[in-house]
């Protein structure tokens, strides 16, 4: 069953699947949309780039923000990019970005186990960082894509400071929503919901900063910035957001 839903034909059926059910949810959503002025105000026309962080639950909502808000950005000279691991099933995923003209950067942080194993890793943090310092946009996610659910890992600042660009906390949420018994509890958006989008406080990431210093200044913006788009989607206040359940 495994191996008939990864053959091509699937892949690719899901992929048009997953794509209009983005499309969908963008288009039926009553988006609120707090914070994208200053995220538009990294972008400069000769400075580099920025990094969208947003949870690896919120996958399926995260090009909302591209058709809402992010295509729309005047200061916007490179295109935008959504960095997505190159396992089997995140080939579907791929699949369906690139039908919301949205640019694809394949790769994944190593597994120790699989040392051997090529995730591209190396190739991505290359290719993100070119199209970063062209003043391109690159949306990741700092959980992913094996957790632990809802903590920031060092992934996102380190590409940050090699690539002189600036990360920007990005949340998205929306009620009512389904979700997976997965490890980041997977959101399944549903039509006709009520929606929010919320770029946090933008996060500069100097090559002489700690590591330390910058992961925690995004765990603190990703979390306020969860917290926000929640309540604005119409949910209680959790105010802890690594057990917080929809």
């Amino acid at each position: 069953m495994k191996s008939l839903f990864r053959s091509p034909f699937m892949v690719a059926l899901l992929g048009y699947i997953i794509w209009f059910w983005m499309a969908l949810i963008g288009r039926t959503t009553r988006w609120r949309i707090e914070g994208a002025e200053g995220a538009r105000h990294v972008l400069t026309p000769a400075g580099p780039g920025l990094i969208l962080a947003s949870w690896h639950e919120t996958i399926l909502l995260m090009p909302s923000g591209w058709n809402q808000s992010i295509r729309h950005w005047p200061e916007r000279r490179a295109p935008t990019a959504m960095m997505i691991s190159l396992s089997p099933d995140g080939e579907a995923v791929a699949r369906a970005v690139e039908h919301l003209d949205l640019d694809i950067v394949r790769g994944s942080a190593s597994n120790k186990k699989k040392a051997a194993k090529d995730k591209g890793g190396l190739r991505a943090i290359a290719e993100a960082s070119k199209r970063l310092k062209d003043g391109g946009t690159i949306c990741m996610t700092p959980d992913g894509p094996r957790g632990p659910r809802r903590i920031a890992t060092a992934g996102a600042v380190t590409l940050a400071q090699r690539a002189g660009a600036t990360v920007v906390p990005y949340a998205v949420s929306s009620k009512p929503a389904r979700r997976l018994d997965s490890w980041d509890r997977f959101i399944i958006p549903l039509p006709f919901a009520r929606g929010a989008i919320v770029f946090g406080p933008p996060i500069d990431c100097p090559r002489e900063a700690r590591l330390e210093d910058l992961q925690q200044a995004l765990q603190t913006g990703m979390d306020a910035a969860t917290r926000r788009a929640e309540e604005l989607a119409g949910y209680p206040a959790a105010p802890d957001l690594a057990g917080a359940a929809l």
